[in-house]
């Protein structure tokens, strides 16, 4: 059994939705794609289509295997191209998946760079702030905030992201500036719900800790622009990453209170699953992004 060519078949026929019009995209008969693919089906021992006389779909396993043999097949062809010099630039989809709010304001812009220098690559941008299975959901590269603890995943810091606390300051001119993390009122802490507080024990973090548990009266939220304009309106005081405050520091809309308790940094990590045979689009992005935002971020001079 040719398993590259079985795995073109079954993907052909998940795309095109038939076995007819695979065999038309890959100029061959119906009937050696439906001998591929009971091949594939067979060498697996699962059943991947649901097969009746008008329609073919896929199967819960061929879903599955649709995600692994794309992977397996985009990196032949990037291999191909490579060793055999056939093709100077990267190219083909590069799927990627980000944190909302870092990626609207600052992923954009770089983007268009990347294309510009690589215009052969597509990218597939999915954002949600959940941490996704970068291999089970197919994408080739992840970006993440965090710590990151260990996992079998490949992880290579990109750039480090300060975390501050901030209030307008006209929340500061009703209530006062804290000199001491127990000076904060708790219940005017403005909470994001996807911030935990177990890095390096500090009096900030007990205070804010303490603070994210008395939500009765306060604002709770997992998405950081909300909280920045409740903080901008004067409804409290949020800890955000500079990120997203750096541009209402810079016009005085919001001010950093308590800088000296200013937590542990994080890190912006790409995430990706391998080292080696990897697709060169990967290895561009990879690379491009290193260099694009570096160990000062833009939105750090405020």
């Amino acid at each position: 059994m040719d398993r590259i060519e079985t795995m073109k078949a079954f993907l052909a026929v998940s795309e095109e939705g038939g076995f007819t019009k695979a065999a038309e995209k890959l100029a061959t008969s119906n009937q050696l794609i439906s001998k591929y693919v009971s091949d594939f089906e067979g060498h697996l021992g699962v059943r991947l289509f649901n097969r009746t006389t008008r329609s073919v779909s896929l199967t819960e396993a061929g879903e599955q295997c649709v995600l692994h043999v794309r992977q397996v097949l985009d990196r032949l062809q990037d291999m191909e191209s490579g060793l055999g010099q056939l093709k100077s630039k990267a190219q083909g989809l590069l799927r990627i998946n980000a944190p909302v709010s870092f990626s609207i304001k600052h992923l954009a812009p770089l983007i268009s760079d990347y294309k510009k220098q690589y215009p052969s690559v597509g990218i597939n941008l999915q954002l949600n702030d959940r941490k996704v299975d970068v291999v089970e959901e197919g994408f080739d590269l992840a970006l993440r905030i965090g710590h990151l603890r260990n996992s079998s995943l490949v992880a290579k810091r990109i750039a480090p992201i300060r975390l501050v606390l901030v209030a307008s300051p006209e929340y500061l001119e009703r209530n006062g500036i804290p000199d001491h993390p127990e000076q904060l009122i708790p219940e005017h802490f403005l909470h994001y719900s996807y911030m935990t507080y177990d890095q390096t024990p500090s009096p900030l973090f007990d205070a804010l800790k303490a603070a994210s548990k008395e939500q009765a009266t306060s604002i709770s939220s997992n998405n950081g622009d909300i909280l920045i304009q409740a903080a901008i309106a004067g409804d409290g005081y949020a800890l955000q990453p500079t990120f997203l405050v750096g541009d209402a520091i810079k016009k005085g809309k919001l001010k950093v209170i308590l800088n000296e308790y200013e937590p542990k940094g994080l890190g912006l990590y790409a995430v990706y699953p391998h080292r080696q045979l990897m697709a060169t689009k990967l290895r561009t992005f990879i690379d491009f992004i290193s260099e694009y935002y570096g160990e000062t971020p833009y939105w750090d001079e405020f």
